[in-house]
């Protein structure tokens, strides 16, 4: 019988000390950051959950790769060894590097967006809503009505309402120029998309004439769970099931800083000759050549390992238990969460847990904040302070708040877990005395990574 511990794949090979703080010191800390935890100095954080985003531990692979990585201006072979790697798993016509995902976007988004296009999605995250709201162009989020209930108990909270896309194709759709869908759904709690539900949405797409694309950020992720939740889908592979993904896409934008394993790096692919053409020549004016695409060899081996790496079982199994047993004792603390548990982060249900903080004075935030206050934890808000603003200025609550604790790929170990959990029942334990906050200054986009907070 096997062991019913799942283990780490790997074992350490180096290491980077951690410094402990005292709780004065954090205090100080976050008030000269204007209590944004993006603007913290990262020597003050003790366990850093703000994002999955480059944060994880490379191979000795790819640290071997990045040796021989190859520096030509153009053509160099880390070039051919990255597109390979990519159209391994991901077998469109043209693939484009940028330096990392939310390039891709921009050149995407720069080419299709405008003033009264509308792009639908499942749920956009902030860059990819950013970057289509930059050309003037509406962002659409249509997930099915589970994937905004965090309590609700369905495997694929990620999938999108295909009659509530058929109806917007049917009356805006000469307005819509792709439909694109997020996989795994950040914005929704890490949660994947059924490959039933890619399909019905390719159906739509087609009954529609229009052409659809993945944000395929963690498709390693939304794979496995596939292969795990999706009836007839247990006894394949993940690099099939990716494949089968693949046959579904007209293109992709991807960060490679996620499921490419890679501290930096992504890519834009397409099947599109024309589409690619116009890309191509964005990219070369802001990005670079296109086989290097603003990345240096050395990523671009990096990378092409990465991908190898991230499709192996023995990973997957780990990755998604390790944030499973975050969610688990969360759970076990009587904090709420978004159920069930996704790949890459668990997030707390900030709305639930201070119910006495209205959403416009952000209970996603002031539970943030604690949460550093309390342990050095550095955590994510999602909720109205992302996603509050509109693109006329005003603000409305957003659909959901929560606070993202996205686990880093290979880096941190169970004890870490298990601190972060205790954290959490301490803060949770005091979540009546917790206050609100007011925004003091923030940017004219994108407000959450560079805006100033008071507390009220």
């Amino acid at each position: 019988m096997p062991p019913k511990t799942i283990i780490e794949p790997f074992r350490i090979h180096s290491v980077e000390p951690l410094r402990l703080t005292t709780e004065a010191e954090r205090r100080d800390a976050i008030r000269r950051a204007g209590y944004n935890l993006f603007s913290l100095p990262s020597r003050d954080v003790l366990i850093d959950l703000l994002t999955d985003s480059g944060t994880g531990a490379m191979s000795s692979e790819q640290w071997a790769g990045m040796q021989r990585g190859d520096e030509s201006y153009a053509g160099s072979p880390s070039w051919f060894r990255f597109e390979a790697a990519v159209e391994d798993l991901w077998p469109l016509k043209h693939v484009i590097p940028t330096h990392q995902g939310r390039a891709a976007e921009k050149i995407l988004f720069s080419v299709l967006g405008g003033p009264g296009k509308i792009v639908p999605s499942n749920t956009h995250f902030d860059t990819t809503r950013a970057n289509i709201e930059a050309t003037g162009a509406e962002a659409v989020d249509l997930v099915i009505p589970e994937g905004l209930d965090p309590a609700a108990e369905h495997p694929f909270k990620g999938n999108m309402d295909l009659e509530r896309l058929d109806d917007l194709l049917r009356k805006e759709g000469d307005r819509v120029p792709v439909v694109f869908v997020t996989i795994t759904n950040n914005s929704g709690g890490g949660q994947p998309v059924s490959l039933e539900n890619l399909r019905g949405i390719r159906e739509v797409c087609d009954r529609h004439g229009k052409m659809l694309f993945v944000d395929a950020c963690r498709f390693a992720e939304n794979a496995w769970f596939i292969r795990q939740r999706e009836p007839g889908q247990g006894h394949r592979s993940v690099p099939e099931i990716v494949r089968d993904i693949a046959s579904l896409v007209d293109g992709m934008t991807m960060s490679a800083k996620k499921d490419g394993l890679a501290n930096i790096g992504g890519w834009l692919a397409t099947n599109d000759d024309d589409l690619a053409a116009r890309c191509r020549n964005l990219l070369i004016l802001t990005e670079g050549f296109p086989t290097y695409g603003g990345l240096a060899g050395r990523d671009l081996d990096a990378i092409a390992r990465g991908l190898a790496e991230v499709v192996d079982h023995d990973y997957l199994r780990y990755r998604i238990r390790s944030t499973e047993y975050l969610g688990e004792g969360l759970l076990a603390a009587g904090i709420p969460i978004v159920r069930p548990v996704g790949g890459h982060a668990v997030y707390i249900d900030a709305r639930t847990l201070l119910p006495h903080i209205p959403p416009l004075q952000y209970p996603g935030q002031s539970l943030a904040v604690a949460l550093y206050e309390a342990g050095g934890i550095r955590s994510c808000e999602i909720g109205s302070v992302m996603f509050g603003r509109r693109p006329d200025g005003s603000e409305q609550p957003a659909a959901m708040e929560l606070v993202r604790l996205a686990v880093p790929r290979r880096a941190y170990t169970q004890s870490h877990i298990d601190y972060v959990i205790e954290v959490a029942a301490e803060v949770a334990e005091k979540a009546e005395a917790l206050k609100g906050y007011r925004i003091a200054w923030e940017p004219p986009a994108l407000r959450h990574f560079t805006a100033r907070f008071e507390p009220l």
